[in-house]
């Protein structure tokens, strides 16, 4: 368990595991509606938290003609529908400064991009708006350097953070998990997640789209697990290789409740040699 124990909804961050699951980008408001239901039902039989997670506008893709999403406007009015009929916590990513607060007002917990973590004004803006934050470790970033990133968004007053390892720069177009991460940045006291599916992803390797080895995603679950991280991070989708966005990272949704069971398994062992 963290340090620091953080609520966003029902939901304590830090006390029981959790995870953040959802499509890469909204494609559509019924394809949302149905992984969230879906995800829904999994939280409920499996007695685990969820929150969801989705993307109003994919500012970073490969390519210029790639899917971005529908926009703010249009994201936020279907994340609250979500929120709504599921009752589930919802998040979504902020690139912008002047994103942050119409965000804040619709989400449970704002997430900063790991391209984005450096980025000063961006961090404090959602900082400001008193909302949870996920802040993911950049690629290039080695996990002690996540210290000023924090301090970044603890100058608000907001210390409601959760810091995300989604990976390191293994040469080019490749990322690798070091298992020491996760230890390392909990020594600041806050929530870490393990981000499992991008942490498979290959970069910009086919130049116009990213690649990715989705056949290990049980296998990095567990290594989340078995580290005593305090949630998983997984983008699940019905139809992967028909995704508009990281298709060839994304989780086949049904495969979901059997990783989640592994995880619980794992965790529930180390947590009780740790007490």
């Amino acid at each position: 368990m963290s340090d620091i124990t953080i609520k966003i909804a029902d939901i304590e961050i830090g006390r029981k595991p959790f995870i953040i699951a959802g499509p890469c980008v909204i494609e559509s408001r019924p394809l949302s509606l149905e992984i969230a239901g879906k995800l829904k039902e999994f939280a409920e039989k499996y007695s685990i938290n969820i929150i969801f997670k989705a993307s109003f506008d994919k500012a970073n893709r490969s390519s210029i003609d790639s899917y971005r999403g529908p926009g703010l406007e249009r994201g936020m009015e279907i994340l609250e529908e979500i929120k709504r009929k599921t009752s589930l916590p919802v998040t979504t990513d902020i690139h912008l400064p002047n994103q942050a607060k119409p965000v804040s007002l619709v989400v449970d917990l704002i997430q900063i991009p790991a391209f984005l973590s450096r980025q000063t004004d961006l961090i404090v803006a959602a900082a400001q708006t008193g909302i949870p934050l996920n802040i993911k470790k950049a690629q290039f970033m080695s996990p002690k350097d996540m210290s000023s990133v924090i301090k970044k968004a603890e100058s608000t007053g907001n210390k409601k953070i959760i810091l995300t390892e989604r990976g390191s720069c293994f040469g080019y177009n490749n990322l690798i998990i070091d298992p020491r991460s996760i230890p390392i940045m909990r020594q600041y006291g806050y929530p870490v997640i393990l981000d499992v599916t991008h942490s498979l992803q290959q970069p910009s390797v086919h130049h116009s789209y990213s690649g990715g080895t989705p056949e290990f995603i049980p296998d990095i679950a567990r290594l989340g697990a078995a580290l005593n991280c305090d949630g998983l991070f997984f983008e699940v989708h019905p139809n992967p290789g028909k995704a508009l966005s990281d298709a060839k990272t994304m989780l086949q949704i049904d495969k979901l409740p059997k990783i989640i069971l592994s995880a619980k398994a794992i965790w529930k062992a180390v947590r009780s040699e740790n007490n």
